[in-house]
């Protein structure tokens, strides 16, 4: 009995109706880079100040310039190791007593500012920007600086949530269903967010976004990697991840022409109200029809694909089969992943591979918007070099393999991150290059490990493996906002210290790894545990059995 796959090598793998689905679902990918990355511009931090009343007033009076008025009434850095006093702290004077002076105000209270007294910001703070942030509008600095960090990692607690059961709820009500409903509470969510009047009300509907936004963007890639033939659905996979590439530039334009975080919040969001004419334009998964014992809904859509690629279906394949002979049923357990021993290495060195991936990716993007330098351009370059990423992967997977490759991205990206700490800030143009080149090894990691981290594991534990090692991509984000913003504060180059060590471990631990260039997927334990072992004399013995049995069909 035909499978799918049989179908699609008559009437298409990769014609006009793939096309044109993956276009529409390439969209979904753009579409997800702002809940992602988003926090760059949304949670920017500007130079700030404690607002002190009467200083505006004094300043008007005397005619000051903006750095007169800053060396006059801010506190200067302080001590080495104290985090931005300057910044968080203020003098205890009362700017409207008319006995200050425009010259040196602070000389008659003290003879040095350094020994007046320095209280807390009581009346808000002056931030330096013409737009607005989520930080500028709810004052999320100082002693409330750590609830930028939750925000960010809000959505990631709801990305690992959504992540989990998404696999289930497209299992059991169909992969067009979830994607719609996704659509819909992302698009809601996120104008809400945009709306919200307090920082508590943002912060759960940040939450409700990430619950189904990434669930949204993984049932895109499921459905796309189904409705094409096997030879293109690696390549397919891998261009569904660089339309997030392209949804990286757009954001880069829309949130430099849109500086004030509510109306950014609510340009990025309404485009996914459009999302929801897929109704009409993306069918359900035959495949998934086939496993439900659907198949005369099955078959209905596999004609019109075969119309829409000007194909004809041959009489011999209206009837349709399972992708897989349905042999013994294994039930998965988690102990499956860890009770042999190189199974066990698998999963404890991709769970690592998974969570360095997330963190120095989320983390250097993060990193970049504390930089002070133009935001907009160098988020801009970064992304660009995302796409020789894509293409290095397409070259070297079936040429060079996987193992080195991923292996030297992740060295990349760590030596990067060591090198960026020792670069001097007047050398920008080297700090970005620099910077770009850790973005494209971690780039090219992260997508290394999607790929390999399927191709590690038997069939019947398969796609529990890489539910269990992915999930610390989400573990890891919900962490970087902390690591990232806090230690910060200690010493700006301390987060790309801790990248460094991360990467340089991740790419040591790779090689490792066995080698999956031309294997086949393992089917049994056994296999799984032999990977890294020559098998050459088995190979040979399968193709002798093989040559044998065809000898009489010809």
């Amino acid at each position: 009995m035909p499978t799918v796959d049989d179908i699609l090598e008559h009437i298409g793998e990769f014609n006009f109706f793939q096309k044109q689905t993956f276009l529409l679902l390439a969209l979904l990918s753009a579409a997800f880079t702002p809940i992602y990355v988003g926090i760059v511009f949304l949670g920017f931090t500007p130079d700030h100040r404690c607002r002190s009343p009467g200083v505006a007033e004094l300043s008007r009076r005397c005619g000051w310039s903006l750095a007169e008025e800053l060396s006059y009434t801010v506190p200067g850095p302080g001590p080495e190791g104290q985090a931005f006093p300057r910044r968080c702290r203020r003098y205890e004077v009362d700017w409207n007593q008319s006995a200050l002076g425009c010259v040196d105000p602070l000389a008659g209270l003290a003879a040095n500012s350094s020994l007046l007294p320095l209280g807390p910001c009581r009346h808000g703070w002056v931030y330096d920007t013409p737009g607005s942030s989520i930080v500028t509008e709810f004052n999320l600095v100082c002693t409330n600086s750590w609830m930028l960090d939750l925000f960010q990692s809000a959505v990631n607690v709801g990305f690992f949530i959504g992540s989990v059961g998404i696999g289930y709820t497209a299992d059991r009500f169909g992969r067009k269903l979830c994607l719609l409903i996704t659509i819909l509470i992302n698009a809601s969510s996120g104008v809400l967010v945009a709306i919200s009047p307090t920082y508590t009300w943002m912060l759960i509907f940040r939450l409700i976004q990430g619950l189904v936004s990434k669930a949204g963007w993984l049932i895109g890639y499921i459905l796309i990697t189904e409705f094409v033939g096997l030879s293109y659905r690696r390549t397919v996979g891998i261009f569904y991840q660089v339309a997030f590439t392209v949804g990286l530039l757009v954001l880069a334009g829309v949130a430099y022409a849109l500086p004030h975080w509510r109306w950014l919040q609510f340009t990025v969001t309404l485009p996914n109200f459009c999302f929801l004419l897929y109704y009409w334009c993306v069918p359900e998964s035959p495949r998934w029809l086939i496993s439900q014992n659907k198949d005369a809904k099955a078959m209905k859509i596999i004609k019109h694909i075969a119309k829409k690629n000007g194909k004809s279906l041959p009489a011999s394949l209206q009837s349709l089969g399972p992708d897989e002979e349905v042999g013994e049923k294994l039930n998965p357990s988690f102990l499956d992943l860890v009770r042999t021993p190189q199974i066990r290495k698998h999963t404890l060195i991709l769970m690592y591979n998974w969570f360095t991936s997330s963190v120095l990716y989320q983390g250097l993007i993060m990193h970049m918007g504390l930089a002070g330098s133009n935001i907009y351009l160098d988020f801009l370059y970064s992304a660009l070099v995302e796409f020789p990423a894509a293409f290095i992967i397409l070259v070297t997977i079936d040429r060079v393999g996987r193992r080195h490759p991923w292996a030297a991205s992740n060295t990349v990206a760590g030596a990067a991150c060591l090198a960026s700490v020792f670069i001097p800030e007047d050398l920008h143009w080297l700090r970005v290059t620099v910077a770009c080149l850790g973005r494209m090894g971690i780039t090219m990691a992260y997508e290394m490990v999607c790929l390999v981290n399927a191709e590690l594991y038997p069939t019947f534990i398969r796609n529990l493996g890489v539910l269990v090692c992915s999930s610390m991509c989400d573990i890891g984000g919900i962490i970087t906002p902390f690591l990232v913003y806090r230690l910060t504060n200690i010493w700006h180059e301390l987060p790309l210290v801790v990248f460094a060590v991360v990467g340089l471990i991740a790419g040591g631990l790779v090689l490792l790894l066995p080698e999956t260039k031309g294997k086949t997927l393992p089917e049994t334990i056994e296999e799984a545990e032999n990977m890294q072992r020559p098998r050459k004399n088995k190979e040979k013995m399968i193709y002798l059995q093989v040559e044998k049995l065809d000898t009489p069909l010809n």
